[in-house]
């Protein structure tokens, strides 16, 4: 998620301009994901920035401008790391008005959230959410084919495989921390958490041909 980042932090201080005039910096994240019905910086965009931040990095993006079509892409997690999508309730949960940034961490005592968003302050900014009115974080993956590594991955490896490996892991729910690309600790214990949702598969942290097999049939499920 580290372009993901790298581009909403670009955008950083693009706000809305006051009066008749608007921002076509603002307007260009709905036309360039053909966003219709965005055509003053007044109309909220929250989420025509996250769909256009993740168009621009690839990933997959809801192509609406409410809040809470986010709810429906990509895979809900319960570990967020920075880089993922948070989707909060306004008025109720049971609203349907809502907000989309993109999470960044949580403040010390659990009680906030940071994110950076649009339509923060009328602008691109870092801003605190009350962690109480979360109603999801979402995982976004590429908008290309999952891709699912060969076998044989263990301890030790390194490169653009086991990067494949901890993606897909992360999808599943399975928190391996980073996707650094080095089969370490972490990236052992998600591949034995994997193998543990079969029965009669042997639990030994190696990603071999028979959890390759279950990894595919768990993302054609």
């Amino acid at each position: 998620m580290k372009q993901l980042l790298k581009i909403a932090f670009n955008e950083l201080g693009t706000e809305e301009i006051a009066g008749a005039q608007h921002n076509p910096e603002v307007l260009k994240y709905a036309s360039e994901t053909g966003i219709a019905g965005i055509t003053t910086d007044e109309i909220p965009w929250c989420s025509t920035f996250v769909n256009w931040v993740a168009w621009k990095a690839g990933l997959q993006h809801s192509k609406k401008a409410n809040a809470r079509s986010w709810l429906n892409v990509g895979i809900k997690t319960t570990s967020p790391e920075p880089g993922d999508i948070v989707v909060f309730w306004r008025e109720s949960p049971q609203s349907w008005k809502g907000h989309v940034a993109i999470f960044l961490g949580y403040s010390q005592n659990k009680k906030r959230v940071y994110c950076i968003g649009g339509n923060q302050g009328n602008r691109v900014s870092v801003s605190a959410y009350r962690a109480n009115t979360v109603l999801s974080f979402q995982r976004l993956t590429s908008d290309k084919k999952l891709e699912i590594p060969e076998p044989e991955l263990k301890r030790g490896n390194h490169g653009k495989s086991v990067v494949a490996l901890q993606d897909a892991l992360k999808l599943l729910n399975i928190n391996v921390g980073t996707s650094d690309g080095a089969f370490g600790k972490k990236t052992e214990k998600g591949v034995k958490k994997l193998q543990a949702r079969k029965p009669n598969l042997e639990i030994n942290g190696v990603y071999n041909a028979e959890t390759r097999d279950l990894l595919e049939s768990l993302f054609q499920a």
